[in-house]
């Protein structure tokens, strides 16, 4: 049988004239994953459609410049906090922090500087069946206004199955907040086209209805008799295009669903996404207690990928496991305060199994 195999290349310098390595996983299913340290973005995940074709399904730029200067968060990791907190402020055992702020007076994704702008120190090797990139990054007291000193790993593993998982650990010497997560856009037709005719389902019953600004108006909604009922596979489509004030205001979708708890502290699905064709399934399991669907409303075809194709609105869909938004300024979501002595455990993973039927469609 094959056997795994890691390997890297030089990936150009960024504006500041650090190194920039691109690392190559390959499984021995022939699926592969090619990870950047700047920014551990995930520039290219390879995976077979029914026929065994592969195809490489998560949207990315042709060049470490683009990445550094224009890029909105293409497969990067974000922290220290992903999604907003609203006006850049918090307040953590009586002390208010400031963070800066850089989305229409708000915190976006750990701020102007976050985790997706930095040069990650990485080693990888392979383990048994498993090829392994090890990717670490030290963040300093104070960072982006941040409190304690944090140290960060996040390890990308991709099995014999094809299956990509990111396992994210954090330590902390002072009290803090802290959410990890991925932005990879994700296209399963691998052709370049829109994603309105993907299927999307999620394991969910709420989410968190938000204002104009993207932040949350308070408690969890139910998702059902809405757009956001995402409980059975419905076309992305029949969303995005809803008759929603909320949707038109985003584009499309730019919410967080709260998901459905396992009790083992073991990864439990989150959301199934079928391709037009039946092509390809992507399953997303993970322990993030939510996940925030972002149909790329944004994107206008300025920027294009390595193939030379723009990158047009609505042409992927992120799939971001994270602590709620805004959860630092809401006592009733879930907790992201982390505390010395603890250890921040995060794991999510992205499955391909091979299709068998067309999903039934509401």
């Amino acid at each position: 049988m094959p056997r795994p195999t890691v390997r890297n290349r030089p990936f150009g310098t960024t504006p500041t004239g650090e190194e920039v390595t691109l690392w190559r996983l390959e499984s021995p299913s022939g699926a592969y994953a090619e990870i950047l340290t700047y920014g551990g973005i995930l520039h290219a995940l390879g995976v077979p459609d029914a026929t065994g074709r592969i195809g490489n399904v998560v949207l990315s730029l042709p060049s470490i410049d683009q990445y550094a200067e224009k890029s909105p968060y293409l497969g990067a990791l974000i922290g220290r906090y992903a999604n907003r907190i609203a006006h850049g402020r918090f307040t953590l055992d009586g002390t208010e922090h400031a963070i800066p702020v850089n989305d229409r007076g708000h915190t976006l994704h750990g701020g102007p500087e976050g985790f997706d702008a930095r040069v990650w120190e990485a080693t990888a090797h392979t383990d048994g069946d498993t090829a392994v990139l090890r990717l670490r990054l030290l963040s300093p007291d104070g960072d982006m206004g941040f409190p304690g000193t944090l140290d960060v790993t996040a390890t990308y593993s991709l099995d014999a199955h094809g299956t990509l998982a990111l396992d994210c650990t954090a330590t902390t010497d002072r009290p803090t907040v802290v959410s990890l997560s991925n932005h990879a856009y994700f296209n399963l037709a691998a052709d370049g086209g829109d994603v309105l005719d993907h299927t999307l389902q999620i394991d969910g019953d709420g989410y968190l209805p938000v204002d104009p600004e993207g932040i949350p108006l308070g408690p969890v909604a139910a998702v059902k008799g809405t757009p956001f009922d995402l409980t059975a596979p419905r076309r992305l489509s029949l969303g995005v295009h809803a008759d929603d004030d909320e949707i038109r205001g985003a584009g499309g979708y730019d919410h967080c669903w709260v998901l459905s708890r396992g009790e083992s502290g073991e990864p439990r699905r989150a959301a199934r996404l079928t391709s037009v064709d039946g092509g390809r399934v992507m399953e997303v399991w993970t322990t993030a207690p939510g996940l925030q669907v972002y149909t790329a409303n944004q994107l206008d075809g300025t920027l294009g990928d390595p193939a030379g194709r723009p990158l047009r609105r609505h042409g992927a869909v992120c799939l971001e496991t994270q602590h709620l938004p805004d959860a630092p300024n809401r006592p009733e979501y879930p907790s992201p305060v982390l505390r010395p002595g603890e250890t921040g455990r995060r794991r999510t993973e992205f499955r391909f199994p091979r299709p068998e039927a067309p999903d039934s469609v509401r």
